[in-house]
């Protein structure tokens, strides 16, 4: 059984493979824009779980899964060429709707970053009858000491606790 370092790095290296087969060496249109998005190989080295996406979205996911399944065999032949392992895992092929979430995620994100930019707009520009508070003080109402009490120096100690002495 590998360590889970040597199966990353197999999962990693069938993955980076794979990924530069289907852009330079297959020819099926149905595999246009499929791009291999995780590769996860079991501890026995049996079964290696391919999960892809496409440009197209889930719409054409029975196509690729299918155009995938129908290549499978030289697949693994490119594979066994250049990861060096003394049996090579049999390949199954999956859908990832990751992307699609995430555009989707990303789309909701946006779509409420708009919307709260339009409340900051409509807030500035429609008067709802709470002005200001600080509207109603004027300068005249600070610009004289003279309203302040006065702190004697005996009542400076009521206010300033000085707990330093302790």
């Amino acid at each position: 059984m590998p360590t889970p370092l040597r199966m990353k790095r197999i999962n990693d290296r069938i993955k980076e493979v794979l990924s530069v087969l289907l852009i330079s060496k297959i020819d099926d249109p149905r595999l246009a824009g499929v791009s291999v998005t995780d590769v996860k190989v079991d501890r026995e080295l049996d079964f290696a779980n391919i999960y892809v996406s496409s440009l197209d979205g889930a719409k054409s996911s029975r196509e690729v899964i299918a155009a995938l399944n129908h290549a499978r065999g030289y697949l693994k032949y490119e594979i066994a060429q250049e990861v060096e392992l003394r049996v090579m895992p049999r390949l199954r092929f999956f859908w990832d709707p990751t992307p699609e979430r995430a555009d989707r995620i990303d789309s909701l994100l946006a779509k409420l970053h708009e919307e709260s930019d339009k409340m900051d707009d409509t807030d500035e520009l429609i008067p709802n009858g709470d002005e200001d508070l600080f509207d109603e003080i004027t300068v005249k109402d600070w610009e004289s000491d003279d309203d302040l009490p006065e702190l004697d120096e005996a009542g400076d100690e009521d206010y300033f606790d000085d707990d330093d002495d302790e």
